[in-house]
């Protein structure tokens, strides 16, 4: 397993590009660090504390902190970031694997 991961995310329509790095520190908490074109995604990151990833990947959707972040500063429900946000901290604190996400629209 890892104690690091990294995302790149094409939010689709809006063309904004994220980057989202993902470590787990010496406390056994998942660091984000992000990088994005959009302004909300930004400002949302800048709110981020570190993350237990036990209590995150466990919780039900809207009782995660990354989710209760984004309804606060993301204005697209349909926003992949927080998506991709919580498949990192799951792989940076060991409970999953590095594997490809796809959404793919016809």
């Amino acid at each position: 397993m890892t104690d690091h991961c990294k995302i790149a995310v094409d939010s689709g329509v809006c063309r904004m590009i994220t980057a989202i790095s993902a470590r787990e520190n010496e406390m056994g908490l998942v660091e984000l660090t992000i990088e994005s074109d959009c302004p909300h995604i930004l400002m949302m990151s800048w709110h981020m504390e570190p993350i237990s990833p036990y209590t995150e990947v466990e919780a039900p959707m809207c009782d995660t902190e990354v989710y209760k972040l984004a309804s606060k500063y993301l204005p697209h429900a349909a926003c992949p970031v927080p998506c991709a946000m919580v498949k990192a901290i799951e792989v940076a604190g060991n409970l999953g694997l590095k594997r490809d996400v796809s959404i793919k629209i016809e």
